[in-house]
């Protein structure tokens, strides 16, 4: 039987945490622009640093507990089915396109994963309100994923090596 490396553990517990924080923190600031469903989807940065430095599983940890805990602590439990669902279409995405993009193309993979987890957080609107009528949303929520995709991104290529190097050792 083969131990888990303490060292990979508490690394992932951080980056829980951070992804926790920021999700809450996140939650609590006021929209930016007046279009709903709208925002940053900073905790984003970790969950796709998480994917590039462990793997598929290790992110899908990270993004499950990031969503389930979130939900809970931020006093958002309705919002959980949400990010649950634009979570899961997110990271199925960024996966799938991690096979075909460098660490420098961070940010179309953020992108194109961001714009899976609006369109996965607008099937569940569209389910939950018996509508198809939420659809005419969709473009809107494509641009604004774009946008809110490649900054997450560059902000995810901008940590992912010094939170490589800080986990080598080589932050001392």
């Amino acid at each position: 039987m083969r131990l888990p490396n303490p060292r990979k553990i508490a690394a992932l517990a951080l980056l829980t945490a951070a992804a926790l924080i920021i999700y809450i923190a996140e939650a609590q600031i006021p929209p930016l622009i007046a279009v709903p469903g709208v925002k940053l989807g900073l905790s984003n940065v970790i969950v796709l640093t998480a994917l590039y430095l462990y793997g598929r599983k290790e992110a899908a940890a990270v993004l499950a507990l990031k969503v389930s805990l979130g939900s809970f602590l931020s006093g958002q439990p309705s919002g959980f089915l949400y990010s649950a669902v634009g979570g899961a279409l997110c990271l199925f995405v960024m996966l799938a396109l991690k096979r075909a993009a460098s660490e420098k193309q961070l940010w179309a993979v953020s992108a194109f994963g961001a714009i899976a987890f609006n369109m996965g957080q607008l099937a569940v609107a569209a389910a939950v309100m018996g509508s198809d009528r939420l659809l005419w949303y969709a473009p809107v929520l494509a641009i604004s994923g774009v946008i809110t995709g490649v900054f997450t991104g560059v902000l995810a290529q901008l940590v992912l090596p010094r939170l490589r190097k800080a986990l080598d050792g080589g932050g001392k």
